[in-house]
Parts: C-alpha cells; structure tokens; sequence
C-alpha cells in the first residue's frame, strides 16, 4: 500500500508561526519531483511544538495542497492513546490516506501496552496505520519484533517505519510476519531492502527527492546493484545531516541556504551551531546542489 520514496516533510515557520505559504510550495517541489508519499507533522515536522490546531491545519492543508496525487501519511501518533485517536480521526476526516504512529514516549510501557495502544486507535478509526519505532526518541522504550508481529495480525496496521538502525530487528520483523517495513533512516535504505523493506520515510528527500526516488525506483524493480550507486551517492550526505545535531535542525539550514524555508526553529530545538554551518555548506556544495 505504501512503498518507494516518501518524505518526512518539514514545517515551515517563519516569526514563530507556521509558514502554510511555503508549506504548498515545498508539497508542490515534492509532487513534482514525483515522491511517493508526503508525511506532515512527523519528527522532521516538529509535531511536539505544535499546537492541537497546528497540528490539525498542517495536515489539513498538505491534503489539500496534494490533491490526491500521492499519499498523505499523516503523523497522529501521542503518548496519550486518546490524542492519538482523535487526531488520527481528524487525519482520516479531512482525507489523509493513512497515519503514522509513534511508539508512546516518555510513559515507557510494557509490550502489552504497546500492543493495546495501538490496537485501540485501529480499532476507533479505519484508516491504514504505520507503525513508527525509534526507541532513541522514546527513552529506549520501543516495539518488540514479537510485538509488531501481533499488531500485524490487525487489519488496518499495513507497515512499520523501522529506525531502531538495527538490521537484525528489521529481519526479525520480516521473519515473523509480512508487515511492510519502510526505513526510517536514509542511510539505510538500501540494507533494509535487502531483507525486503519497500521503501523509506526520508528526511534527506526534502532537498533531493528525486535522488531518493531513483533509488527507491530501482529497488522495487529488484535492482539492488543499480540501487547501489545512488547508495554510495546518498550515503555521506544522509550521515552528514544525522550526525551534525538532532533532526530536523541540520535538513532546516541545508534548506535555508538553499533558500527553500527560512531558517527557524521552535525552541526547545535551536538552529544550527555557526561552527558547523561551513562543513554542511561544504557537504551540500560536493553533493552539486549550488550549481
């Protein structure tokens, strides 16, 4: 249902406001540069600095802006299962195709809880989920390979954006069920889809979606050897941005200097350290996108 290159877009802000003008001009430069699928109000999208109506009007405004041409994945996941439940029906009612839910942080359940959690809001609202596990942002707290397994069992939970970084847990996964799994770290794309993954949920894609897409492309075509270049291609420029400081804020000033958004945050994330803008301006430079 869901597979190739899908972007965990940005939102934009601009004087501490969401900036929706922008955010139509960045869902556009995706559709044409023919991603898969568009994911608002994720990690990459600052979902826990925004408001409820944010929230809300963010997703709102990328369906409409998207028009149906591709997949609306819409970030709706909480630590609190009644949240998630409402926003994900609010995403079901103004047309998103499915939602994205992160494993509960900060509570840090059992797997019993996860599994409850999750199969609450599938069961309160129909619509395709994909399960999202990144134990870093959730205090080491995450899904079990067993876990996600059950939750295969639900009809409406299609796939697992896996980021744990553990190939080992992604093979478990593809042991134990035939849930779609889509990375959730570009730098492992290519390795994941060698146990079978379909596809990533990318940050990098905000500035090179046709790239991302190139490889993905290849990789449902079965040619790992051709993915392999664009791999190699990706590879420093998807650490790069990874390593210089938590997500989103190095995918923020690489689309600052390419004068895509302006450069903001909301705190608590901070922009960019200046001591490190000179090494990304380098890295985007040899990557070819000032020229």
């Amino acid at each position: 249902m869901f597979s190739g290159s899908m972007v965990a877009l940005v939102t934009p802000f601009h004087e501490g406001q969401v900036d929706y003008k922008t955010l139509d001009e960045l869902v556009d430069f995706h559709l044409a540069s023919g991603t898969d699928g568009i994911v608002p109000t994720g990690t990459t999208g600052e979902s826990p600095t925004l408001s409820h109506d944010e929230h809300k009007k963010v997703i709102e405004r990328v369906v409409r802006a998207v028009n149906g041409a591709v997949p609306v994945i819409a970030g709706t996941g909480s630590n609190s299962t009644a949240e998630a439940i409402e926003l994900t029906a609010y995403a079901r009612k103004v047309g998103a195709a499915g939602s994205l839910q992160v494993a509960p942080y900060y509570n840090k359940p059992m797997q019993e809880g996860f599994y409850l959690h999750f199969k609450a809001i599938a069961d309160e609202v129909h619509i395709p989920l994909v399960l999202y596990n990144i134990p870093g942002r959730c205090g080491g707290a995450g899904l079990t390979a067993e876990t996600v397994a059950r939750l295969s069992e639900v009809e409406n939970i299609v796939a697992i954006k896996e980021a744990t970084g553990s190939l080992d847990m992604a093979s478990e996964i593809a042991m134990l069920c035939d849930i779609t799994i889509l990375s959730g770290d570009d730098s492992l794309t290519l390795p994941l889809a060698s146990i079978g993954a379909q596809g990533v949920i990318s940050v990098v894609a905000n500035i090179i979606p046709a790239d991302v897409k190139a490889m993905t492309d290849l990789i449902l075509e079965g040619d790992l050897v051709s993915a392999r270049k664009w791999h190699r291609k990706l590879f420093a420029l998807s650490k790069s941005l990874l390593s210089m400081a938590t997500n989103p804020i190095p995918i923020k000033a690489a689309m600052a200097m390419l004068k895509m958004i302006p450069e903001e945050m909301r705190l608590p994330l901070t922009l960019l350290a200046e001591d490190k803008k000179d090494a990304l301006e380098k890295i985007l430079s040899e990557y070819g996108l000032f020229g």
